[in-house]
Parts: C-alpha cells; sequence; structure tokens
C-alpha cells in the first residue's frame, strides 16, 4: 500500500440495498429493536457450507456503453479462491460456533462466491443469504485481483464479516462521524468505484438504525470499517486527514462474533418426547437440544408462550448437522413450529435463538 493517504485509490464493499424487515403496527419499540437487531445471525452451530462458481456458463451478460453486451465470468482463478478460503479459516480459528465449509456442488451451498470484476465487493448481510438469494446465484462476490496486496485479504476477511451477521461500522449511528457530504459523492462517484449516487449514501453516508447495532461503542479498527482519504471526514476532527483501518479483525470484532457465535460446552441436553422445556432466555440467547425420536413418524416442534424466536431443526449426518427445516414467528402472534417426518435410530438437533419475551415463564418448547 502508498505510504500516503493520497495515493490510495479506495476500493469499497457496495452492499445492495434489501427490503426492511416487515413489522406490523403496534408492536412495542423494544419487541423491534430486539427483532431487527438479532435476525440476521444464523442460529450458533450451524454449518455454512460455501461454493465457488466454477462452470464456463457461470457469469452473466452485461451491456457495454455502445448497447452491445459481452459475457463476463463469475469463476475466479484457484490463488483468488485461496485467499478466500485463508479468510474463512481466519475466522473459524477463533473458535466460534459456526463452521465454514467448502462443497463442489452449488445446491449443497447456502454460500455461492463469485469472483466477476467490475461488479464491486459485496456480500449479503447474515441470512439475507436465504431469505433473498437463489440457489443459482451469488451470495458475495469479489470485483477485483484479491491477490495483488494485503487489501485482498482485507477484503476477504470484510465480506466473510457480512455473511455472519455484522453491518458497515463507519454507518455505526455512535461513531459521531460529520461528512462532507458533496466530496464524499465528487469523491466515490469516479474512479475506482464509479458509484451513483444511492449507492454511495447506502454504503456510506446512510447511518444504520440504533435498532441495527448491538452496542454503543465505535470502533474505527474494525474489519468492517472502509478506510478514507483526507477531506471526507470533517468530524471527529482527528480524522479530517484520513482514516486508515489496520486491515485485520480487531479486538471488538472478534469480541462480537464471539458474543453471538460462542464455542460450543458440552453435549446438548435432550429434548423428550411429549414434555415442556421451559427456557428462561434473555434476548439473543439460543438454546439447543437433541431429539432422537421414539419411532419413525411426523413430528411437530414447537415453542410455547409469548415470545418471538427462530427454530432451526437439523439430521446429524456422519456428525455433521444438516438443515431440515426451521421456522420464523418474530413480529407475530404465533409461536414458531416446525413439522417433520423424524426417523427413529437418527439423531436430530434443535435449536431455538430467541428475539425477545414479553410474557412471565420465559418460552417453552416441546415436540409432539
Amino acid at each position: 500500500m502508498p505510504e500516503e493517504d493520497e495515493a490510495i485509490e479506495f476500493r469499497y464493499c457496495g452492499l445492495r440495498p434489501q427490503p426492511a424487515p416487515s413489522m406490523p403496527e403496534g408492536l412495542n419499540l423494544e419487541r423491534v429493536r430486539a427483532i431487527v437487531r438479532t435476525r440476521s445471525k444464523w442460529a450458533n452451530g450451524t454449518v455454512l457450507h460455501y461454493y465457488f462458481f466454477d462452470r464456463d456458463t457461470d457469469g452473466e451478460q452485461v451491456r457495454l456503453s455502445d448497447g452491445s453486451t459481452r459475457f463476463v465470468s463469475w469463476v475466479g482463478a484457484q490463488e483468488q479462491r485461496e485467499v478466500v478460503r485463508r479468510a474463512f479459516a481466519t475466522w473459524q480459528e477463533l473458535g466460534i460456533g459456526l463452521r465454514f465449509e467448502e462443497v463442489p456442488d452449488r445446491a449443497q451451498s447456502e454460500l455461492r462466491i463469485g469472483f466477476m470484476d467490475g461488479d464491486g465487493s459485496w456480500s449479503y448481510v447474515g441470512r439475507d443469504v436465504v431469505l433473498h438469494a437463489g440457489v443459482h446465484d451469488r451470495t458475495m462476490n469479489f470485483g477485483w485481483d484479491l491477490t495483488a496486496d494485503d487489501y485482498g485479504r482485507t477484503t476477504a476477511l470484510h465480506e466473510i464479516g457480512h455473511t455472519i451477521g455484522m453491518p458497515h461500522e463507519h454507518q455505526n449511528p455512535f461513531a459521531g462521524i460529520e461528512w462532507d457530504e458533496a466530496k464524499v459523492y465528487q469523491s466515490l462517484s469516479g474512479p475506482p468505484n464509479f458509484w451513483d449516487r444511492q449507492t454511495i449514501f447506502h454504503n456510506i453516508l446512510r447511518k444504520l438504525a440504533t435498532d441495527e447495532v448491538t452496542g454503543s461503542a465505535w470502533d474505527p479498527d474494525s474489519i468492517m470499517h472502509y478506510g478514507f482519504g483526507p477531506g471526507l471526514i470533517r468530524q471527529p476532527a482527528q480524522y479530517a486527514g484520513g482514516i486508515r483501518p489496520p486491515g485485520v479483525l480487531s479486538p471488538v470484532d472478534k469480541e462480537f462474533v464471539r458474543k453471538w457465535y460462542p464455542a460450543p460446552t458440552g453435549e446438548p441436553a435432550a429434548l423428550e418426547h411429549l414434555k415442556t422445556v421451559q427456557l428462561e432466555l434473555t434476548a439473543g440467547q439460543q438454546a439447543d437440544f437433541v431429539i432422537t425420536p421414539p419411532a419413525t413418524a411426523k413430528y411437530q416442534i414447537g415453542t410455547f408462550g409469548g415470545s418471538d424466536s427462530v427454530l432451526v431443526l437439523f439430521e446429524e449426518v456422519d456428525g455433521q448437522p444438516v438443515y431440515l427445516s426451521g421456522d420464523d414467528d418474530s413480529g407475530t402472534d404465533l409461536n414458531a413450529l416446525i413439522e417433520a417426518k423424524l426417523v427413529q435410530g437418527r439423531r436430530y438437533l434443535v435449536r431455538l435463538r430467541l428475539y425477545y419475551s414479553w410474557s412471565f415463564g420465559g418460552v417453552g418448547l416441546m415436540y409432539w
């Protein structure tokens, strides 16, 4: 990287706008905040399977300025893929409960990674991967050479941060950043980003709602923070000459991911047939259970009580949890409910993450 900020052409991750979660009118503000803050997070213990596009037909037609079109591939060279593999390993080495596994078949994957030059680098955020992306769509893209310098590694770490549910840190509403908006628009509309005003606003100037962040502290060293050249930030005054995050996982990044995805401790408790378990969880906490069905049959697994939660069912196959079904009852008066055929002699995992509880006695869980 050049020593002087003036010489740097900052390339930025450009998240695509996604529809805001629909909330019924009349929900109390505390409940809405708890749902919004947690909804992007995966159930802890999930194995996220990632796939690199690898076929000659993987790509898309793009329209050129002269009106013609050309095919642009999503396939990346092995050297590019290896940078991303190492970035997944860096997150994994924190000892978190999420796991990442490369698979050769896109149908087996939740994360589908492309290397479309000129399309920028971006990722869906957290569970938006499965809510808004089809099985043949990219959920993550890298739009520049990841092997050219250390910024390639930073880019890969940053996009994986989005995939596990982390937003842009420079948009933290508690950061107190005052922008020179005219200079921001001028700078990012030119090389190397060539963004339009909507993209600039969405990824730079827009402040996240306080509901979307999990703490009040601003972390300018976060892997989720962009670097900025001089003249774009008016306040805090110490950053008027620019800001250069170190490009690695900060202590706060590590604390965040370990909080939401703590390392597993011991064997989950057994969820017995027809017996309700009463759980005293706080917002964002998770409980895990094992089901060994007494017979092969269709069963229902559901929550009870006044709560918002996401309920997920996995089958253990060769020691790995394989997703079967899930339900999210957030913002409704319903309870989370899964119906599935369970086979005697097989082992299943149930994971329940609580958004919010408004009833005395917490949330109940049972299968029948």
